[in-house]
């Protein structure tokens, strides 16, 4: 029988008691990889209520019962302390780490006007610091391991952003920023990591979770019998896939993923460009270069995230 894909490999998923996490954990677990399982198991999806090591030690327990290798860990990968233990568990109960797929966070939706600081900096907190604080270990453990070897190693990161960050979302500033930042970190560590092996890249799922239930009430639900369009599992293959041999060439990018359907998105390009006529520009001449431009388009037209995002209501 042919070799799994992910064959002697080992990974780190975190959030990955329910959800998108968990489908990824047993995509990885069913394409070879030993799985370490992380999530903190706030029942909450603000993050509140009592931690819980039951999540994280269902899926454990559910890939070993499949014939694959897990072992969970219940710690806070916003905590920095506890990210790197999530780091070293990995190197000390597989030898090494090879995979690193982000997926933790929180929501606490307010509009801009109405959100306070706690709830700004909590999702900031759990999602872009959380990315960070992984990545940072797992990093350090790739450049340490390149040196020894003394050329490039495996590695690879899967950050999870969103749409949010792409389109807008009005009720979640908090949210879409962080998955901005998110962004951000991962093609900056795309860049630093290469010359190591490692590749970094991010997705935008789209999919019906805990976190989710709310943003997608209205929409199609499957028939009897078939498999929701916004399922998880429309979206772990690609994950699987990113954490691959297969996927070597594939650094730095950011890809919309959802129900049969995989988006690479492009940097962004200049729209349009105005050269001054003098060594600065004027108010006046702005005002006659740029405001015609934006003159025949509709006034909310960057905001429409609805039809951006190609969503639909029933």
């Amino acid at each position: 029988m042919a070799a799994q894909p992910l064959e002697g490999l080992s990974a780190i998923v975190t959030g990955a008691g329910r959800g998108l996490g968990r489908a990824e954990a047993l995509e990885l677990a069913r394409l070879g990889a030993a799985v370490v399982v992380n999530d903190f198991g706030q029942p909450g999806r603000d993050g509140s209520g009592q931690a819980s090591k039951g999540p994280a030690e269902e899926v454990a327990a559910e890939i070993r019962a499949a014939g694959g290798r897990a072992t969970a860990h219940t710690g806070d990968v916003a905590d920095h302390q506890q990210a790197r233990d999530l780091v070293q568990l990995a190197i000390d109960t597989y030898g090494k780490l090879d995979i690193l797929v982000n997926n933790a966070g929180i929501l606490r939706d307010r509009m801009i006007f109405s959100m306070s600081e706690s709830e700004w900096d909590s999702v900031i907190h759990v999602h872009l610091k959380g990315h960070f604080n992984t990545t940072h270990f797992a990093a350090a453990h790739w450049r340490e391991r390149s040196k020894a070897a003394g050329g490039p190693v495996y590695g690879r990161i899967v950050n999870t952003s969103s749409e949010a960050f792409l389109a807008g979302s009005a009720g979640q500033p908090n949210y879409a920023a962080a998955k901005g930042g998110i962004v951000g970190l991962t093609t900056s560590t795309a860049l630093a990591l290469g010359k190591y092996g490692v590749t970094a890249n991010a997705i935008c799922p789209r999919a019906r979770t805990r976190m989710t239930e709310d943003v997608f009430e209205g929409f199609q639900e499957p028939a009897e019998g078939q498999l929701d369009p916004l399922a998880p599992e429309h979206v772990s293959p690609l994950v699987g896939y990113l954490a691959s041999p297969a996927a070597v060439k594939v650094n730095g990018q950011l890809l919309v993923v959802h129900g049969g359907m995989v988006a690479i998105v492009e940097r962004p390009k200049v729209a349009a460009k105005f050269d001054s006529a003098k060594e600065v520009f004027s108010y006046q001449e702005l005002d006659e270069l740029i405001s015609p431009y934006y003159a025949d388009r509709p006034a909310n037209e960057t905001f429409a995230a609805a039809e951006v995002l190609g969503l639909k209501r029933d």
